[in-house]
């Protein structure tokens, strides 16, 4: 079995690419890193190692590394005969790959398995963005191109921090993981995958992860930002920084029991979980990284705008969310391109201005008065 990987990088070798790796896939790894590439290309083998209560080491083997930058024709190939293609790349760097995957489709025979396609991106509906960029790229020859492929959503979790200057290759992840991919594209023909949870409806996994992991992280980043903390360990240890995660928290929580659900009792256990993970000592994260790219983050369908919205458009007040708005709008570092860029757009926009741009909200929306106050507050300091 074979399985191509889009995107080497930490994720991509420490989560994505070590499940495959166990399931039995021989990985390809595919990047436009070339000193990335070429480290890959020399090893036989790179260690995972898990930390925190049941971590291992784990060592990943029987790998290979493609330059999709300089060898497309190689690429090419091996998607053509690949039983599995995934993703870990960032949501905005799928159309990139995507003409790619499409010619590998292009190229495939008729006689093979479709190729079970997944974006494993923190991003609602990734693979249905992936899926749709492949169609734009194949134009007419989709039609016998969507019949290679089975495109499947798809929701992941781990913790993969900043890694130490000489880790090379080997990569630090927390012990916990969770991969969990849709059912009912594979029409019970699912692919091996024992490390993955395949389910019949993704909504409530995505949005439960999404909406819990990834905003309880970002809201514990860019408090601890302004508490004056570097490592997100210590900021979760914070007893002021943790009492406001946790009422974000309950807020979100509270929206996904109403809405998908989920039992009260379980969703506060999966809540106290990942607050319990956050202050995992033995993740050397950062603040400044988990922080970055506050403006996809303050986007209309991502960890905060999203569940806000919702809940206001619920009738409820999403105050502890709004409070984590206003601190991620104050977030401002010199090393990341979209913290300086949202810094001159509160310069030069006005309230509802900024408001509509970033955040994809509507004038007359029952949270876009709201943000603006927001808004407004952080331009008058």
């Amino acid at each position: 079995m074979k399985a191509v990987h889009f995107g080497a990088g930490n994720i991509g070798r420490g989560f994505i690419g070590l499940l495959l790796h166990d399931a039995g896939y021989d990985v390809v790894f595919s990047d436009v890193n070339p000193e990335l590439i070429d480290a890959l290309q020399r090893a036989d083998s790179y260690t995972v190692h898990e930390v925190g209560d049941g971590g291992n080491d784990l060592v990943v083997t029987g790998f290979s590394a493609v330059n999709s930058a300089e060898d497309e024709e190689r690429l090419v190939a091996e998607l053509a005969t690949a039983d599995v293609i995934t993703t870990a790349v960032g949501p905005n760097v799928l159309r990139f790959i995507a003409p790619a995957i499409a010619k590998g489709l292009a190229a495939r025979s008729d006689d093979l398995a479709p190729a079970a396609v997944m974006a494993c991106e923190n991003a609602i509906g990734a693979t249905d963005t992936l899926r749709a960029h492949v169609e734009e790229n194949a134009g007419a020859d989709w039609r016998a191109i969507a019949q290679r492929a089975v495109f499947a959503n798809t929701a992941v979790d781990r913790i993969v921090p900043t890694q130490a200057a000489d880790a090379g290759i080997d990569v630090t992840v927390e012990a916990f993981h969770e991969w969990v991919v849709e059912r009912t594209p594979f029409d019970d023909a699912e692919p091996t995958l024992p490390g993955a949870h395949f389910v019949d409806d993704l909504a409530p996994y995505i949005e439960r992860k999404l909406f819990t992991v990834n905003t309880g992280h970002a809201t514990t980043a860019y408090f601890g930002f302004l508490a004056g903390h570097e490592k997100v360990a210590d900021a979760a240890a914070d007893p002021r920084v943790h009492d406001k995660v946790r009422r974000v928290l309950e807020e979100t929580s509270e929206y996904l029991v109403a809405v998908h659900g989920l039992k009260t009792d379980e969703q506060t256990a999966y809540r106290e979980k990942i607050l319990s993970r956050f202050t995992n000592e033995y993740l050397p994260d950062t603040v400044q990284r988990v922080g970055r790219e506050p403006l996809r983050k303050l986007s209309r369908n991502e960890r905060f705008i999203g569940p806000a919205a919702a809940i206001a458009e619920r009738g409820d007040s999403p105050d502890a969310l709004i409070d984590a708005i206003g601190a991620a709008l104050q977030f401002h570092v010199a090393d990341d391109a979209q913290s300086q860029e949202m810094a001159e757009l509160l310069e030069s926009l006005d309230a509802a201005e900024f408001t509509a741009q970033v955040t994809g909200l509507e004038p007359g929306h029952p949270l876009f008065d709201r943000i603006c106050a927001e808004v407004a507050a952080v331009t008058r300091e």
